[in-house]
């Protein structure tokens, strides 16, 4: 799912990555025992070939002519888009929402470790370098070429380094997106260059106990954290203080009561919505809980892109 340890360490010799990495590679193990089924009215997963092939799981209620929303998943460090699906389970909401949904693979490098080349920072440690950004679009423009996909309805979510992949496509492509997710992903460490065309609608959900809410460093060079990022897309968008909802959020099951606590933008541009949703006393890899995959997608389905409009 994510890249974990202090300040995102990837040396072996780090006690403390060690203990996130064993500590979540047991998560994915049980993770990996739970099958996702598909519901009873068998919908269909599409194989799209090629270099990079993924799968396209396809509802019961898409009518081709009739535009449908996209949804895409992207995984953290060293994971998959199998094991992602896994974890956030969101194939049945696709069926019981009705959209189209990916979760495709970042590159494996040659040691087998999946990644995003999102940005500079994070997290292509090869030469020469990937470009996922051309990739996920053209990804996009496949799909829409076989399925009646929504231009108004295209939307990103992403954990970790697929979270910096977010934020990437957000500052490269904001006019493609309607809106998008970010789990404690970070961003550029020089953030100036970030430079979103049309302003977006951005969520993020942070845990206040994950080594990276405040900031952290990816083989030496610096990234910004929770606040920080938060605050530069709602400036962004326009948008001025936020204001903290009365009512929290049970998002993760480890951490008892409502422990997530919602704060929204005020004075966005038109159509734009801005929250952060901080997770306190949550970890890197939330321990999410049967309402947090739902929350998110509705969040995501209730916009539309202001600039396909």
């Amino acid at each position: 799912m994510a890249e974990n340890g202090a300040s995102y360490a990837f040396a072996m010799g780090s006690r403390s990555w060690r203990r996130s990495f064993f500590g979540l590679f047991a998560l994915l193990f049980m993770a990996s025992l739970v099958t996702t089924s598909l519901p009873s009215a068998q919908a269909a997963v599409v194989a799209f070939p090629g270099a990079r092939p993924f799968n396209l799981y396809v509802p019961t209620s898409y009518t081709p002519g009739t535009p449908e929303p996209l949804v895409i998943a992207l995984h953290g460090f060293g994971q998959s888009g199998t094991a992602f699906e896994q974890y956030l389970k969101i194939t049945p909401l696709a069926q019981s929402r009705g959209f189209l949904y990916v979760a495709p693979n970042g590159t494996a490098d040659p040691h087998g470790v999946r990644f995003w080349n999102a940005t500079p920072e994070c997290c292509d440690f090869q030469s020469p370098k990937v470009n996922d950004d051309a990739y996920l679009v053209g990804l996009i423009n496949q799909i829409s070429a076989q399925y009646t996909v929504d231009p108004a309805r295209i939307y990103l979510v992403g954990h970790s380094n697929g979270g910096f992949m977010v934020n990437e496509l957000a500052c490269a492509h904001s006019d493609l997106f309607a809106a998008v997710v970010n789990i404690a992903g970070g961003n550029f460490g020089k953030m100036t260059q970030c430079k979103p065309s049309h302003p977006i609608t951005y969520l993020q959900l942070w845990g206040t106990k994950d080594e990276t809410y405040k900031e952290n460093h990816i083989m030496g060079k610096y990234i910004a954290g929770a606040m920080a990022n938060i605050s530069f897309w709602a400036k962004r968008n326009g948008c001025s203080a936020s204001i903290k909802s009365p009512a929290a959020l049970d998002l993760d099951k480890k951490v008892s009561g409502n422990e997530t606590d919602t704060y929204d933008y005020q004075n966005c541009a038109s159509g734009v919505d801005v929250q952060f949703w901080k997770m306190n006393g949550v970890d890197h890899v939330p321990n999410i809980s049967a309402t947090f995959s739902a929350s998110i997608i509705d969040f995501l389905l209730a916009h539309k892109n202001v600039n396909a409009l």
